[in-house]
């Protein structure tokens, strides 16, 4: 279980010799679960690279990471292996689904590695998204923001203690992000989860956000 997350003096490698504005770049900040942010930043700030770095993908940054006091440039494969089943869930902004494979197939990849959902329970988070007749489809043939709520849906398909969402409604309408909303509130409340949510203007409808600015 992660309780809490440190950012001490993070700075993005290709940022190197700049002093870039905002609360995060090169300050003390930290992140502690059970809490609700709101990263809010242009683009090409870094907003991307954040959820990143948090989520171990790269590495490329000054400063040091810390989860509850242990720096992460010290865990092994087999934590961030570890982790990233039952710590740390993400939504990347380019979602990554693979094309070729059906929206259940894209969600199983996820879900049966702790096997945190039934198969009936995906079907009625994709119902709630609107989406439960193209369960059968290939991600290939949905639309952006049929993706988007897709990846929304496998993001939640595990045990998290923070859930990192990279701009996760840029491709839905008002009416969609609420549901979205109101489901990664319920499922992050369930688990006592701390949410981090980057956005570049349109965010998720989540009313109590500590705001940060990147």
């Amino acid at each position: 279980m992660i309780e809490k997350i440190e950012l001490k003096g993070l700075l993005p490698r290709v940022f190197s010799g700049t002093r870039p504005g905002g609360e995060v770049w090169l300050h003390d900040i930290e992140f502690v679960r059970g809490t609700r942010y709101l990263v809010e930043a242009a683009s090409g700030t870094g907003k991307s690279s954040l959820c990143s770095f948090i989520y171990g993908n790269r590495r490329d940054f000054e400063g040091t990471i810390l989860f509850d006091g242990r720096d992460v440039s010290r865990l092994s494969i087999e934590d961030w292996c570890r982790l990233r089943c039952r710590s740390l869930g993400i939504l990347p902004q380019e979602m990554r689904l693979f094309p070729e494979l059906t929206v259940m197939e894209n969600i199983q990849l996820k879900n049966r590695l702790t096997d945190y959902k039934s198969e009936a329970q995906i079907h009625a988070l994709l119902e709630e998204m609107e989406i439960d007749d193209k369960s059968g489809s290939p991600a290939a043939l949905l639309s952006i923001g049929q993706q988007q709520r897709v990846a929304l849906v496998r993001a939640l398909c595990q045990p998290f203690d923070f859930l990192l969402l990279d701009e996760p409604v840029s491709h839905l309408d008002s009416r969609n992000n609420m549901r979205a909303a109101a489901m990664v509130e319920r499922e992050a409340r369930a688990q006592g989860a701390g949410v981090i949510v980057t956005s570049v203007g349109n965010h998720l409808a989540i009313n109590d956000f500590t705001p940060i600015k990147l």
